[in-house]
């Protein structure tokens, strides 16, 4: 597949080979050369743009944890280069834009930022994302938008952090925030800012990474104008055009190369609260040709908790998966989206109605992933892994310090599953979403809270030809007098499967320990749970599954796997076959009692 658009036809890509239909052939208007030169330049940025925000965002969530996304739009609001954060976030702008831009009209000046965050009115996600967006001007004309999407520190609401799972309507989430403008020709909008710093916990956090998002958005758009000034309208407009189509037309053969049939798999998520029901995430990947359906009919309806997706979310799951097996070099711009029709009927978890929340919407977008991964593997097997830790888990601790509230707020980042010829990876984020984990010391010192331990767990990885990643466990123990605690996890009645006789991955587990008692919690907290001081809350996340039968792991494999301490000795035994031996203080196979065992 080429690196760089040699021709604008139809590419068809079969048994190894790649064909031009040429037929359909037409030259592009851009010199492919230059049209690499400027895909670059995109996405140089659009990383700009996403390293302004890093350097200053206030909050840990947007700083450390990298929970934002930004990009660079046409006129029309069509994505033509993205940052490196959040794959689930990208796909959605399109919709945000297309609403902003009906909402407002013609009423945009180049001095304007506009600001939403509301899952109905505005195209949202959930209420914590606050777009930022400004306008690209150049020569007089509305060029494209700077944009970007973060994820704030709190939004208000009935739960610290604003991510209620026990929410029944979105009005109990926290501010919601139509199309408006932030800043109008230039100037801010105090009533706004003052409503916005009267309605969240922690004004200071939020204020500054808007702040930090505004000045991400005129990073971008200058850069973008010191282009148009460089190489010209006409060459600028017309490389985004062709960029675009030439995603489109790579996509399509990607698809091609996948062999036609319905692929279908069903993913649960374990349910909130004490006593959760299931629910039920159904999908069915329809592949013709370069065409692909993806249809989410049979998934639970809408449920009176956080997790219902929006649709402009599911969309953007359904891209980052499918985008994640394609193995050319596709731009990351809207073209690549027009070959994927995504469908949801209304009214369901994966496409909720007003008044739905969505506050925890995340652990459905991950689950969405893991629900097409499962029914891509039967597609191309050698491209998907067994399932993972599932995303991140987000713990929320707040409370009172000093007479201020404070909000410690993390997305967790765990491991994943086997692959055809790898291990699963540990301590690495899940495909949806390129966010880390926040370093101890940041924690330690910004908020009342010591952690405890943070390592891998031996013995977790779903055993297989090739094992799947470790568990990570992460203990926070409370330094204030009294703090509440809210959760977001999964994967326990439900752990990470396994993929062609992998086994499944060890189940993610909650406690609080307190003195010598310790309690269980569930995975999804239907409300805070309130923690006194030197309270621990003890997090162990789920691990990956394997791929391959176990009994057919290198046997090498598995000694250097308990030389590490990932795999111990009986587990060696009881999940691999393989008898371990001490000889001399020195671990070795004992080949004869690996054979019996084997046997």
């Amino acid at each position: 597949r080429p690196r760089s658009p040699r021709c604008g036809g139809q590419y068809r890509y079969r048994s190894g080979v790649l064909t031009v239909d040429t037929q359909q052939t037409q030259i592009p208007s851009t010199d492919p050369f230059l049209l690499e030169v400027l895909r670059n330049a995109f996405d140089t940025i659009a990383e700009e743009i996403t390293l302004t925000i890093i350097r200053t965002a206030y909050s840990q969530i947007v700083r450390d944890s990298l929970d934002f996304s930004t990009a660079l739009c046409d006129a029309q609001g069509r994505t033509f280069a993205q940052g490196v954060c959040t794959p689930m976030h990208l796909g959605s702008f399109l919709d945000a834009l297309r609403n902003m831009l009906a909402e407002v009209g013609n009423d945009i000046d180049p001095e304007d930022y506009f600001i939403m965050n509301d899952p109905y009115a505005a195209a949202g996600q959930h209420l914590p994302d606050i777009y930022v967006v400004k306008p690209i001007y150049f020569g007089g004309a509305l060029k494209g938008w700077s944009t970007t999407l973060a994820h704030h520190s709190d939004v208000g609401g009935i739960v610290a952090g604003s991510n209620a799972l026990g929410a029944t309507e979105v009005w109990q989430e926290g501010f919601r925030i139509p199309v408006l403008k932030l800043i109008d020709k230039g100037v801010r909008n105090e009533t706004l800012w003052k409503l916005i710093g009267l309605n969240v916990r922690t004004p200071e956090l939020v204020h500054g990474d808007l702040q930090a998002q505004m000045a991400a958005c005129a990073t971008g758009a200058r850069g973008m104008v010191n282009l148009y000034d460089r190489y010209g309208v006409e060459t600028i407009d017309q490389a985004i055009v062709d960029l675009n189509d030439y995603a489109r037309r790579l996509a399509a053969a990607e698809i091609s190369d996948i062999p036609n049939g319905t692929y279908k798999f069903t993913d649960h998520i374990d349910g909130i609260g004490d006593t959760p029901e299931p629910i039920i995430l159904n999908v069915a990947v329809t592949v013709n040709d370069a065409d692909i359906v993806i249809d989410w009919e049979g998934s639970s309806p809408m449920v009176a908790g956080g997790v219902n997706s929006t649709f402009p979310f599911t969309k953007a799951c359904a891209y980052a998966a499918l985008r994640s097996v394609m193995s050319a070099d596709i731009p990351n711009c809207h073209g690549f989206t027009e070959t994927v029709d995504v469908r949801a009927p209304e009214g369901t978890v994966v496409r909720p109605v007003s008044p739905g929340p969505t506050g925890a919407r995340g652990i459905t977008g991950y689950r969405m992933i893991d629900c097409l991964f499962g029914a891509l593997a039967q597609a191309v097997p050698d491209r998907v892994a067994a399932d993972g830790s599932g995303g991140s888990t987000l713990p929320t601790i707040s409370g009172m310090q000093d007479g201020k509230p404070f909000i410690f707020c993390e997305t967790a980042m765990g491991t994943w599953g086997a692959s055809r010829d790898n291990d699963g990876q540990e301590g690495v984020p899940h495909i949806g979403a390129n966010q880390s984990n926040v370093p101890i010391e940041m924690i330690e010192t910004a908020y009342p809270i010591r952690i405890e331990r943070y390592g891998f767990v031996d013995d977790s990885g779903g055993p297989g030809k090739k094992r799947g990643g470790l568990a990570i466990q992460r203990d926070y123990r409370v330094l204030s007098e009294n703090a509440l605690l809210n959760v977001r996890s999964d994967k326990r009645a439900y752990p990470p499967h396994g993929l062609f006789d992998g086994s499944d991955g060890a189940p993610s587990m909650n406690y609080i320990d307190s003195g010598n008692e310790r309690r269980e919690l569930p995975v999804l907290l239907s409300e805070p749970v309130p923690m006194r001081r030197d309270d621990v809350f003890r997090h162990t996340m789920s691990s990956g599954g394997g791929y391959g039968a176990a009994f057919e792991r290198d046997c090498n494999a598995v000694l250097q796997d308990v030389i590490l301490g990932k795999v111990s000795i009986e587990g060696a035994r009881r999940d691999y076959g393989v008898s371990i031996a001490d000889q001399a203080g020195h671990l070795v196979v004992d080949h004869a009692g690996t054979a019996a065992l084997r046997g």
